[in-house]
């Protein structure tokens, strides 16, 4: 077919086949889908989320989409309105292999028209789903048909292209990944695959629905629709070669860094990275629109943090308006307070740690800003945060959490009771010192 074409005008076979839509609305990383055709592959497994099944139907996998309203729990405790795929935001991921024949059926369950544009992929025009230039757009309670074939192996996205300010903001967005055929030189095998999408969200304390007109000042930050310590861990064995895919659709970049390990980028959403232009990297910025495919052995066991380097990015709601407090005297204030308010706490005098075990009321459907606790106390994050968790033990093809690492005898950081060595410092110059500087006559030689 060379256009997207409403299901009315699909033959009547198409019609009978139309394969019931697959919902999902659990927060948890569910298990891997294995292929039931084609040469065998590692699946990816998306954190948070799931892969979307299909049948066949004459030779092609027919998928069933159906954009619609979700609730999406952020993390325990906070529920978001969104917009998203198939009961859950971010919709389920495609996986697919290199020369499928795919044929999507999209349903739009939302209150206006949508379209989806298949970010990446080589198709014809009339597939490539921005409306109004492609394509009608899909009507409301309309179900339109996209067919083409995965042409090239790679990591893509699937995003709106009608109303995109509005239904991106909304949470509505999905992950493609398209398997080689068979061995490529540019792509290794993996024992562990890895997928997630980042996002940002403008919501209000004690509200549920995202300010959509927001263009940079966010609130909450998260990896497929979840801010930690609502972020499931990367759980692998020692040794494996783990693949990690991550697509950017905010509206900033975010510098991903993994700890413990250092990784290579070995493809983006336009395809595998040459050999020779690849170095080795512990932080690879992902721009707004792409695609990132990074690799490496985890050969180094223990509970690995994985995060945005981006501080405000791994922290949640609450902390946008509060005042720069360090140094400041608050006992005298805070004790006026209290006399009006008991309960009252004061915070920021110090640094703002304390906030990783306050209790203090908060507004419902509201995360604390700095959250999550470790097997030492409060980790003190918080949005685009998780855990590399690398164990010697851990079965191939097992991803359940194996609970916090207990570090050997001797390796772990420890409390020093001794005497304290002296401590350095740099030599201050005299105030009488003066800076000579000496200029170039002329430009000879620049």
């Amino acid at each position: 077919m060379g256009a997207a074409v409403a299901a009315t005008s699909v033959s009547r076979v198409a019609l009978a086949a139309l394969p019931e839509p697959v919902l999902q609305t659990k927060p948890d990383t569910l298990p891997p889908l294995y292929p039931s055709t084609g040469r065998p592959y590692q699946p990816v497994v998306t954190l948070n989320g799931w892969t979307l099944p299909w049948r066949m139907n004459q030779g092609v996998k027919e998928f069933h989409l159906v954009a619609e309203p979700v609730k999406r729990e952020l993390a325990p405790g906070m529920v978001a309105n969104l917009w998203g795929y198939n009961g859950q935001s971010p919709g389920p991921t495609f996986e697919v292999v290199e020369g499928d024949r795919v044929r999507i059926f999209v349903t739009n369950r939302l209150p206006e028209p949508h379209a989806v544009h298949w970010h990446g992929q080589r198709l014809p025009n009339g597939m490539d789903g921005v409306a109004g230039l492609t394509q009608p757009a899909i009507p409301v309670g309309k179900t339109y048909v996209y067919e083409f074939t995965a042409r090239r192996p790679g990591t893509f996205m699937y995003h709106p292209h009608a109303d995109e300010m509005v239904q991106m903001a909304m949470g509505l967005y999905g992950l493609w990944i398209t398997h080689p055929k068979q061995p490529h030189p540019l792509i290794s095998e993996v024992q562990r695959d890895f997928c997630f999408l980042l996002n940002a969200f403008d919501i209000e304390p004690g509200s549920a629905t995202p300010k959509v007109m927001t263009m940079l000042d966010f609130n909450l930050w998260g990896w497929n629709s979840r801010v930690f310590p609502g972020i499931d861990s990367l759980n692998v064995r020692l040794g494996d070669r783990v693949r990690i895919r991550v697509g950017n659709l905010t509206m900033t970049n975010h510098p991903i860094h993994l700890h413990g390990h250092e990784f290579t980028v070995t493809g983006t959403d336009g395809g595998p990275v040459p050999m020779g232009a690849r170095w080795p990297e512990v932080t690879t910025d992902v721009g707004v629109g792409q695609m990132r495919q990074i690799e490496f052995i985890a050969d180094e066991p223990g509970d690995w943090a994985f995060h945005c380097h981006k501080s405000h990015h791994t922290m949640n709601a609450m902390g946008h308006n509060v005042p720069t407090l360090l140094g400041a005297q608050q006992e005298d204030v805070a004790r006026r307070i209290q006399q009006h308010i008991p309960g009252y706490m004061l915070m920021g005098d110090k640094g703002m740690h304390d906030m990783t075990e306050m209790e203090m009321p908060l507004p419902d459907n509201t995360l604390p800003m700095m959250t999550g606790e470790g097997p030492f106390g409060g980790v003190g994050m918080g949005g685009m945060f998780s855990v590399l968790k690398v164990r010697k033990n851990q079965p191939h093809g097992d991803y359940r959490d194996p609970g916090w690492y207990e570090a050997p005898a001797g390796t772990r950081a420890y409390e020093w009771t001794g005497t304290a060595p002296a401590t350095p410092r740099a030599a201050t110059a005299p105030a009488s010192a003066t800076l000579q500087v000496r200029k170039p006559a002329g430009h000879s030689g620049h």
